[in-house]
């Protein structure tokens, strides 16, 4: 039996639990990154694209950034890559030309559908390594962890 190298102490005060979330969430996020680059998009845009395909009523940018919490300019960059490859559209607001609504294509709704699925499997695979008692604990400790106390900060993704 070969010897295990002897853990450097640096090492050992990163177990922590921000450093275990962090190791967790650069896996996961990798192995979804992989996955919906397969489809030509970001996993912002296919936030974007989920949010617009489930939507029943129509948001504007303004409404629709504060949903995801997406800065105006976040927002505005991945609607134009999307809108560049034909998957949304923004049309403008009859009563202010300034006010624009992002509409998701045909297109747009069919890619979203694909790479929702995949990105489903993915998901399945990290469940399987646990038994669905243990993801039903890790899915609340997580939600707990992630309402926290005070303002929230950053994106959706």
């Amino acid at each position: 039996m070969e010897e295990q190298p002897e853990l450097v102490e640096a090492c050992l005060e990163k177990w922590d639990l921000n450093w275990l979330l962090h190791r967790a969430t650069q896996r996961v996020g990798a192995a979804y990154a992989e996955e919906i680059a397969k489809f030509g998009i970001s996993l912002r845009g296919q936030l974007v694209l989920g949010a617009l395909a489930n939507e029943e009523a129509q948001r504007t940018q303004l409404k629709l950034g504060a949903m995801l919490g997406l800065d105006k300019t976040t927002l505005t960059s991945e609607l134009d890559k999307l809108e560049r490859i034909g998957l949304v559209m923004r049309v403008p607001d009859p009563n202010d030309r300034r006010v624009r609504t992002p509409m998701i294509t045909d297109k747009g709704r069919e890619l979203q559908k694909e790479a929702g699925d995949a990105l489903a499997e993915v998901e399945r695979a990290f469940h399987s390594r646990f038994t669905a008692e243990e993801m039903a604990v890790i899915r609340k400790a997580l939600q707990d962890l992630s309402r926290g106390e005070g303002p929230m900060h950053g994106s959706c993704i």
